[in-house]
């Protein structure tokens, strides 16, 4: 390898460094600019029928996928 092939891949990495550096700080402007809504929750618990006067809450916790369900009798406060 000769001293103007040396030069040229010292040359060639810097400039691709360059621009990689322009690229990265242009992808992260744009990625920190676009606001991004939170997703909406559903609520968490439902009344979904009655028992002897009181309701069947069904209450759900989103991250585990797992529903529980308890009666909730507003005469027992």
């Amino acid at each position: 390898m000769t001293e103007d092939d040396k030069s040229f891949l010292k040359e060639f990495l810097r400039s691709a460094g360059m621009i990689g550096i322009i690229v990265g700080v242009f992808i992260l402007i744009i990625a920190l600019t676009i606001k991004q809504n939170p997703p909406v929750e559903s609520p968490s618990t439902k009344v979904v029928d009655t028992y002897e006067g009181c309701d069947i809450i069904q209450w759900h916790y989103g991250p585990l996928a797992e529903y529980k369900y308890f009666l909730y009798c507003e005469k027992n406060k």
